[in-house]
């Protein structure tokens, strides 16, 4: 599996959607979607990793969203240079699997159905809900209100719904 190392500049994008990202060189971007599958594992500075998505800019050109959070964390803003280095992603969901949400899918077998029945970007939201709080506790909770709802919804997944059952479930 190759790496990719380059230099990227932070920009700012002129997006209702996406705000901070640092675009992809053509040639490494074609390499990458080369094989139909726009999943990497990025590391920038050395210091932070993650999994993510090359995203589409147009005109061929792709590049990868900076949150808040991460910016925050290599005290960049727009024009700082990045060392960036791309693995692709040959996960099986292009995030960590949460290890409560794993031990609910093994001992539920309609739940793992439900689950595995979503496209490969809704799970992978549902991970990332389901993953993103720091406390086991909570996380194991929110895993089992999404095994629940998807089972009763039989995976018509409706997000505002689930956002109901959260609040359900919290009180």
């Amino acid at each position: 599996m190759n790496n990719y190392a380059f230099i990227a500049e932070v920009d700012l994008l002129n997006s209702a959607v996406w705000q901070y990202c640092f675009e992809i060189p053509q040639k490494i971007a074609n390499e990458l979607i080369a094989n139909n599958n726009k999943r990497v594992f990025c590391r920038i500075n050395g210091e932070i990793e993650f999994q993510c998505a090359l995203m589409p800019k147009g005109e061929g050109k792709y590049f990868i969203n900076i949150n808040k959070e991460r910016r925050q964390q290599l005290l960049a803003s727009q024009f700082t240079e990045l060392n960036i280095v791309l693995k692709p992603d040959e996960s099986e969901y292009g995030l960590p699997m949460p290890e409560g949400l794993q031990e609910l899918l093994h001992q539920d077998h309609e739940g793992n159905k439900v689950f595995h029945s979503l496209t490969k970007g809704k799970q992978r939201t549902l991970l990332h809900l389901i993953g993103k709080p720091k406390s086991t506790e909570t996380r194991l909770k929110k895993a089992l209100v999404v095994v629940d709802y998807l089972k009763t919804v039989n995976g018509k997944l409706d997000f505002k719904e689930l956002n109901q059952a959260f609040k359900r479930a919290n009180n």
